[in-house]
């Protein structure tokens, strides 16, 4: 009995309060601080809570749509969650989303400190690679099938030709097989001139290394092709057409023989790291042996009977050292314009 008088006594002010409490309501716009100044200072928690209630106009808000208040004005909306945990959510939550240098995603795994670069080389450049053992299996059954073709020119290089002699008229395949061997000259002579100058250059290039092989590769073409022409208009002016075909085959010749004497060299300083230097005085030694071949098969060919020595230096020196010099020229030229101009 006593607890229960107890209880009733402590429920009977709050109840009555409630009871004297008068619901306020008052239109517009109002703040908790003038909604609790009209009540009494006698008023409950209970009271104050339903005149809030009553007169506070609470504004209604998705905060599942809502924009992420810790990313910049700028940007858009957090896209919505499709259920794809995969997909990296960094890209939209940062500070500094809308700046394009920003790149999370490529440093996030990084660990350590960044090294250098390992520098170009032929060895590491699958293409590369590839065209030189495909010029080697080529060259290996060309020479397989048609060994008996070098065999006789190298036989009829070093002899005099005769007046009655018969020309042998080659066929297509050894045609073909010579011109692919000149092709290679032009390829090999080309690495030769890339890895030097990368090597003595470094990394000075800023356009692709293939870009420079083929460009390198196009002038010792043009080269030929010009002495070439020079050789059929000079011969065709002061000599029978007997001797401008046995010299064109000679001609021909010595670039074959060159191209496969270049391609020990090539592979030795490619993937063995032969001294740029030896490379240098083994390519020069090759050039010079072949151009003292062609000063003597030109004198044999066209000056021999008539002892003409001197008209022999001159037509050697205007078609073969000339040209030889401003290939040089142009190849310097090259090289120091792709490295002051890109």
């Amino acid at each position: 009995m006593i607890e229960q008088d107890s209880a009733q006594i402590a429920t009977e002010p709050v109840a009555a309060a409630q009871q004297h409490a008068a619901p306020v309501h008052h239109k517009g716009w109002h703040s908790p601080a003038q909604i609790m100044s009209w009540l009494p200072e006698t008023a409950t928690p209970w009271q104050q809570d339903s005149a809030l209630r009553a007169n506070y106009q609470y504004e209604e808000k998705d905060w599942l749509h809502m924009p992420n208040p810790m990313r910049t004005p700028t940007t858009k909306a957090d896209p919505k969650f499709t259920g794809n945990f995969t997909k990296p959510m960094y890209h939209s939550h940062s500070l500094v989303q809308p700046d394009s240098i920003y790149r999370p995603e490529y440093a996030i795994y990084r660990r350590g400190v960044a090294g250098d670069p390992v520098p170009y080389s032929i060895a590491g450049d699958s293409i590369v690679t590839s065209i030189l053992l495909f010029c080697f299996v080529i060259a290996s059954i060309a020479i397989a099938n048609a060994g008996h073709f070098l065999e006789r020119q190298l036989k009829y290089f070093f002899r005099p030709p005769h007046e009655g002699t018969t020309v042998v008229t080659e066929t297509s395949s050894e045609m073909r097989f010579q011109f692919f061997l000149v092709a290679q000259t032009c390829l090999l002579l080309a690495l030769i001139v890339f890895i030097s100058s990368n090597d003595f250059a470094k990394e000075s290039f800023s356009i692709a290394h293939y870009q420079i092989l083929g460009l390198f590769t196009a002038i010792f073409a043009g080269y030929y092709v010009v002495k070439f022409l020079l050789y059929s208009i000079v011969d065709w002016v002061f000599f029978d057409k007997k001797k401008n075909v046995q010299w064109m085959k000679s001609f021909l010749f010595i670039i074959a023989a060159e191209g496969i004497l270049f391609f020990p060299v090539v592979l030795l300083a490619a993937y063995f790291h032969l001294n740029v230097g030896n490379v240098a005085i083994y390519t020069f030694a090759v050039i010079i042996i072949a151009k003292i071949l062609s000063f003597y098969k030109t004198y044999l060919i066209f000056f021999a009977r008539n002892a003409a020595i001197l008209q022999s230096f001159l037509y050697f020196c205007a078609l073969e050292l000339m040209p030889l010099g401003i290939l040089w020229g142009v190849l310097m030229m090259t090289d120091n314009y792709l490295k002051a101009i890109f």
